[in-house]
């Protein structure tokens, strides 16, 4: 099989991390973690005090050019974890704090625009699996295989909640049902790139599958047409 892009959109708590998590290591492929780059972004203006709204274009690009984020492999934990300048901040971009800002950060126009461009640098020799909101229908468009994934509303839930739990984070149900809600309609509503379905996206509902089933499932699809 020729190098290709993935690109994997859905909603929040759909597992399109750890599918593309899995895939990358099943194909040997490198994986971006686009949601981890918009939360690191989130965490860098809250730790230096800055809201991001009340900034000029040329304030954001001077922000961004001060932010390196980079993804590397806890072998012990298996998983990738995302730093921020150099430091582990995959625990912090997870918190409550971050996850109620981010929906917001990743709405302005400039942060957008150079995420992207370092989302689109990132895939310039294929080879790469991608996930987030916008990657099959903005920053590859052309990619050759685009999934959209979704699941129940509850069962999304009850994956955030264990998710959060196995980190250590106290939080209630009902903050994570408030959340979710709240991030669904400003991930669809947003005025710039929008939440939403690629024509060409092969929809995945995983409510039903676990993680093995889900990478069989993606598996079969490669093996077939590509």
């Amino acid at each position: 099989m020729q190098p290709i892009i993935i690109a994997i959109d859905g909603y929040s708590s759909c597992g399109k991390s750890t599918i593309a998590k899995a895939l990358a290591k099943k194909l040997g492929y490198s994986y971006m973690d686009t949601g981890a780059m918009y939360r690191a972004v989130t965490l860098y203006a809250l730790q230096h005090d800055v809201n991001v709204h009340e900034l000029e274009e040329w304030e954001i690009d001077r922000m961004i050019d001060l932010i390196e984020i980079t993804f590397a492999y806890n072998r012990d934990k298996e998983i990738s974890e995302t730093y921020l300048n150099g430091k582990n901040v995959e625990s912090l971009i997870r918190g409550k704090e971050v996850s109620e800002k981010v929906s917001f950060v990743s709405q302005i126009p400039a942060i957008r625009k150079r995420m992207v461009d370092l989302q689109q640098k990132a895939g310039k020799d294929k080879a790469l699996v991608i996930d987030g909101r916008d990657i099959g229908t903005v920053v590859f468009p052309d990619a050759e295989l685009k999934l959209f994934m979704t699941a129940d509303s509850k069962i999304r839930v009850q994956r955030r909640y264990e998710e959060l739990k196995r980190k250590g984070v106290e939080v209630e149900i009902e903050e994570i049902i408030n959340n979710l809600e709240e991030r669904d309609y400003n991930d669809t509503h947003r005025k710039e790139n929008p939440l939403r379905q690629a024509e060409d996206a092969i929809v995945l509902d995983n409510s039903n599958m676990n993680q093995e089933q889900q990478l069989d499932w993606v598996m079969e699809l490669l093996e077939k047409d590509y």
